[in-house]
């Protein structure tokens, strides 16, 4: 029998309820990948015993025939996600210690669909990185290598553990945070899927905030289906959230074709920038041949404020970080370093919990939040923001999609870049356009580069058209055929 690590979420479904194998036996597998992999650092913490009894729990409901739609479904949490009883990090050392006795909604409404809870993941600190390498508890190893070298590679940011630890087949599925491409990129690099879902498709409640008009929660897997399983679960109006969308929740799973026949599918011209290499730029051209032969229509637009799109996010995420940092003073919960006086123990816990990147951009926000600078930089971003939005709206008349490259690279080496905050930035340059209008973009594996690392496509929808998404999404998917496994884990397939 195939090792039961290496079945798609819904063959491990689907295997549950035939009977043909236990949750314990399904969670007891994953569990001793974890044990295997662990050089990979996928995992801040690990809840074997949680798992377990969560495991049979969902055994007996399923003897019951009361299965829900993950019932027995062993996953990995961001530690971005408040756990009640389960030490909760956001990757930095300012919350040492700090265990939620509440449970973040979107968590909780995985644990209500029978999920099974394996560990919370790894991640660039506060979710702020590209690469995985700000974690407090040390970078994440992404499982592929190139041919050439073992050389340890990232497995890119923020959601890197989670990404990892789905590419190594530590789970079935894992949840992700995207403010502005922290599901996709790591998705591309590390050969799965990841779906951001239009902002407010999905609690924030109970989720540590990054950026709060940016953040959204999303589904990370091994396919389009295996996502569209996970969002139905984790999509849904939460009251405790007030930019929560009251909105019937699709079947997407149960409605996903693949069939483009008749949609149209928009090339951005601005996303064909300057130095990308040929290799992006190749798998672009297959992406849009492939849908063009499934009977959809290719058509050029144009999103002309995409240049803009990087610093106005630059400008918005970090000062609304710099809002949201400032809870964290060592006087309720988490790191406390005392000082003479309440300022120096601010001061100091903040000097001491914080990382380079969040001070950096908490610095930075704080900058353009200022007096003097509030409309030169803060007020002028969100004017651009607004045109950004128009521009997907004018696109959007033309077509029912857009298609585009998911990273301007291949997973890098880990440590290349950290010194030079702009070229790190750089690699959410097709992505954090989708943050900033608020839409769905879905990253799909499509082939290798010349150095046989994963290279993704992205897949942007209207807002709320996730079945449009997912529907392209699949049809990319079935013409790829990607089922190369990271380098190591082909003997255990």
């Amino acid at each position: 029998m195939t090792d039961l690590t290496h079945l798609t979420l819904k063959a491990a479904r689907d295997g549950l309820e035939a009977r043909s194998f236990s949750a314990r036996e399904l969670a007891q597998a994953h569990l001793a990948a974890m044990e295997r992999h662990r050089a990979l650092n996928a995992f801040i913490t690990e809840t074997p015993e949680q798992a377990l009894r969560m495991a049979e729990a969902a055994d007996a409901r399923l003897a019951r025939g009361e299965a829900g739609l993950l019932e027995g479904i062993p996953l990995a949490i961001k530690d971005l996600f408040c756990t009640k009883g389960i030490l909760t990090t956001a990757a930095s050392h300012i919350l040492d210690g700090f265990i939620p006795p509440y449970e973040s909604t979107v968590t909780r409404k995985l644990w209500e669909a029978g999920a099974v809870c394996l560990g919370k993941t790894n991640l660039d600190e506060f979710a702020m990185g590209s690469s995985n390498m700000t974690s407090y508890y040390g970078g994440v190893r992404n499982p592929w290598t190139r041919k050439s070298d073992n050389s340890d590679l990232v497995p890119g940011g923020s959601s890197g553990g989670s990404a990892a630890a789905v590419a190594a087949r530590l789970c079935s599925g894992a949840t992700g945070t995207d403010t502005g491409g922290s599901i996709r990129q790591p998705a591309a690099f590390c050969g799965i899927v990841g779906i951001k879902p239009t902002y407010g498709r999905c609690s924030r409640w109970g989720t540590v905030a990054f950026a709060s008009s940016l953040d959204q929660a999303g589904p990370m897997a091994r396919t389009v289906e295996d996502c569209a399983l996970l969002l139905q679960a984790m999509s849904g109006y939460d009251p405790l959230d007030s930019t929560s969308a009251d909105m019937e929740v699709p079947d997407w799973a149960g409605t996903l074709t693949g069939d483009v026949r008749g949609l149209r599918i928009g090339i951005p011209k601005e996303y064909a920038i300057p130095g990308m290499p040929a290799e992006i730029e190749r798998v672009w051209r297959e992406g849009a041949d492939w849908l063009e032969r499934q009977g959809a229509e290719i058509v050029e637009v144009s999103l002309p404020h995409t240049k803009y799109a990087l610093p106005t996010y630059y400008i918005i995420a970090p000062a609304e970080a710099s809002s949201n940092l400032a809870r964290y003073d060592g006087m309720r919960y988490g790191l406390r370093v005392e000082g003479k006086n309440l300022v120096e123990t601010y001061m100091k816990t903040r000097a001491a919990g914080f990382g380079a990147e969040v001070q950096r951009r908490i610095m930075i926000g704080t900058y353009v939040l200022s007096a003097g600078y509030y409309d030169a930089y803060y007020l002028k971003a969100q004017k651009v923001r607004r045109r950004i939005v128009e521009d997907f709206d004018a696109a959007f008349e033309r077509c029912d999609a857009l298609l585009t490259p998911t990273a301007p690279s291949a997973a890098f080496r880990a440590g290349e870049k950290m010194d030079d905050p702009v070229a790190m930035y750089l690699n959410d340059v097709f992505t954090v356009t989708v943050n900033l209008a608020g839409l769905p973009g879905l990253s799909v594996p499509v082939g290798l580069d010349a150095s046989g690392l994963p290279l993704g496509l992205q897949v942007i929808g209207r807002a709320w058209d996730e079945a449009t998404v997912f529907r392209v999404g699949k049809a990319i998917e079935d013409a790829a055929g990607f089922t190369t496994l990271p380098y190591g884990l082909e003997e255990t397939a």
